[in-house]
């Protein structure tokens, strides 16, 4: 490589990277731009989040902090949650706009609407756990407590709970994202995708075993809407996948 191609290279190199750390100071303004008023509200913010539990649990009783920072400390880890969560379209959008000139135009065309769709599906899921799957979780396990037992959670095991359940059920929802990438990217047909159906639906039901509490409302719950998510999938994928036409026979015809 001649000196002037390898000071071009060098030079786009650096100037990729100083992009790349403005794109991440912008992103980390926004969270932090966001973090003040979820600070600010933190104690509030952690009421909504274990009003779910709150409302199972018998009267006179709530949750606990055994730790001697926990009351500090728990709401302050959601309240940065809250934040990232609420950046995340603008720190995807950093990413996209630090991808999206090195791809080409039939690329941009997908990439864009799965990457919105994206964002929609996860809070979608995080909205479906809290409002759908939260309630019969814990009235399950409030009903199951031996007698004599007093149900007492401590607020940090519980936010880690919580955390988690969101997160599982936002990227359960991201299922029909990842079936049209996989027939964009070629790794698979949607003929295929439709003859495995039933393997998709035992999997779902087993995935949902390893997230979800050990009882069969928590499990339907989960494993029927990634079932369901996953049909989406397939419809998405047949519609925006169209096979090309097949054009090897053409031209090969016996003269006349």
């Amino acid at each position: 490589m001649s000196p002037e191609a390898e000071n071009l290279a060098e030079g786009t190199l650096i100037s990729h990277l100083l992009e790349l750390r403005e794109r991440l100071i912008r992103a980390l303004v926004a969270v932090g731009i966001l973090f003040v008023p979820c600070a600010v509200y933190a104690d509030q913010l952690f009421t909504w989040v274990a009003r779910p539990l709150l409302r199972m649990l018998p009267k006179g009783t709530g949750l606990i902090a055994t730790g001697v920072a926990a009351p500090f400390t728990t709401p302050f880890k959601l309240a940065f949650f809250v934040a990232l969560l609420a950046a995340m379209p603008y720190v995807l959008y950093q990413v996209w706009a630090f991808v999206a000139p090195g791809l080409y135009r039939h690329e941009k065309r997908f990439a864009l609407p799965l990457l919105i769709s994206a964002i929609v599906l996860f809070y979608v899921g995080m909205a479906f756990a809290y409002f759908a799957v939260f309630p019969a979780m814990f009235h399950f396990f409030a009903a199951t407590t031996p007698k004599g037992v007093a149900m007492m959670t401590d607020i940090s095991q519980y936010l880690n709970f919580v955390l988690v359940m969101f997160v599982a059920f936002g990227a359960a929802f991201e299922v029909p994202v990842a079936v049209v990438l996989l027939v964009v990217m070629n790794l698979v047909t949607v003929q295929k995708l439709r003859s495995i159906r039933g393997y998709v639906l035992l999997g779902s039901f087993i995935v949902a075993a390893f997230i979800t509490p050990p009882d069969a409302v928590s499990q339907s719950i989960m494993a029927l809407p990634m079932y369901l998510l996953y049909e989406t999938g397939v419809i998405m994928a047949s519609v925006l996948v169209r096979p090309k036409p097949d054009t090897a026979g053409e031209g090969s015809g016996a003269p006349s």
